[in-house]
């Protein structure tokens, strides 16, 4: 196994993690959700009740959010898997960009993926041709 290949490997496996914990993350909009349910259900009601459009936002909002979050945790996830399988390089690169809004962990894997994708070494692995590499001595 090359040294290109490790790095794939081992950048597969962060993804799994940054996927998984940016879905679980996601999962806090949830909490902003039931706030606004519970506002439109009038458990707010009294001489300082919010507005209703207050509860409209706290619905709308955060469910906006938590599912772009859960998209983008099923984006960084299959990008994992792609890196695993040596396919779709175009997919890897774009999510490895989009990753980098994703603080601080996906910002560090996005760079390093985003490095070790420019290599041509890493390229032709993608492509199915097998890289000659110099070697130094």
């Amino acid at each position: 196994m090359t040294q290109d290949e490790q790095h794939l490997d081992l950048l597969s496996v962060f993804h799994y993690v940054v996927g998984g914990l940016t879905a679980l993350f996601s999962c806090v909009f949830l909490l902003h959700l039931a706030m606004g349910i519970a506002m439109l259900c009038g458990a707010f009601d009294g001489a300082d009740a919010p507005p209703e459009f207050f509860g409209w936002l706290f619905v709308i909002i955060p469910s906006i959010l938590a599912l772009a979050g859960w998209t983008l945790s099923g984006f960084i996830i299959a990008a994992g898997r792609k890196l695993k399988e040596r396919t779709s390089y175009t997919l890897c690169l774009v999510v490895a960009g989009i990753e980098c809004i994703v603080m601080p962990f996906g910002t560090v894997l996005g760079v390093f993926t985003l490095v070790v994708l420019s290599r041509e070494s890493v390229k032709a692995l993608f492509s199915g041709k097998q890289a000659v590499v110099p070697k130094h001595d």
